[in-house]
């Protein structure tokens, strides 16, 4: 093989690396390139980083990097008796381009939070009060395997990437826990809500075949109440 060959198959094999390691750091939340940037939404007068803008550093005040009222219980009145108090950067701007964010979930006694995923993240959760049902289930590769655990005050529970999750509250007294999670803005899509809920409906017959039911008993969860908490 010629020394130009070789050159060859060592730029196209670089070239293929630094694609590899583009696709992988786009899946997650930016590093940061400065000391902070401070989320504003003036187009005027910010630079455009990843679907925020940043206030000049040197106009950055405490407020941006603080929340208060975490200590407060959210209303558990609601479909699914629980509640989910957003700490992300739309509440601190600060975090913008952290890649981090947190949640407090308060639970009725039975309350639950139904199967969801976080498309940018993952989730550490801690239990403060109360008795979870929590767990996980695994991709098609692994079997669609269930991992769940039951946690009591003081445990810890970790939600992989991307797997869809739940937490029920199986006590018969109030439950609080603190979320983690490893984006500024997680996201979440709930299951049930994001299918049988969507607008404009996704065609009920298509509906039964993928989920093996009556088409009669799909329209009839297109017809619900899908609310988010």
């Amino acid at each position: 093989m010629s020394h130009q060959t070789i050159s060859g198959v060592h730029f196209h094999l670089c070239f293929a690396l630094l694609a590899l390691a583009s696709s992988l750091a786009s899946a997650y939340d930016p590093s940061p390139l400065q000391d902070i940037c401070v989320a504003i939404d003036d187009l005027k007068n910010g630079v455009f980083v990843n679907g925020k803008f940043c206030k000049d550093p040197k106009l950055a005040k405490p407020e941006d990097f603080f929340f208060s009222g975490l200590d407060k219980p959210g209303n558990t009145a609601n479909q699914v008796g629980s509640n989910v108090t957003n700490v992300d950067v739309n509440q601190i701007p600060g975090l913008n381009t952290l890649g981090i964010s947190a949640v407090r979930i308060d639970y009725a006694p039975h309350g639950l939070i139904p199967p969801h995923t976080h498309p940018r993240a993952s989730e550490i959760l801690v239990v403060l009060e109360g008795t979870l049902y929590v767990g996980f289930v695994t991709s098609i590769q692994l079997n669609n395997t269930l991992i769940a655990k039951v946690l009591k005050k003081g445990d810890v529970f970790v939600f992989p990437f991307g797997m869809i999750h739940f937490q029920f509250n199986i006590g018969k007294t109030n439950a609080v826990a603190i979320a983690g999670l490893s984006s500024q803005n997680p996201g979440v899509i709930t299951i049930a809500n994001t299918i049988f809920g969507a607008k404009p409906p996704i065609n009920p017959d298509f509906l039964g075949r993928a989920f093996q039911l009556n088409v009669n008993v799909v329209k009839s969860l297109q017809e619900k109440l899908w609310t988010s908490n």
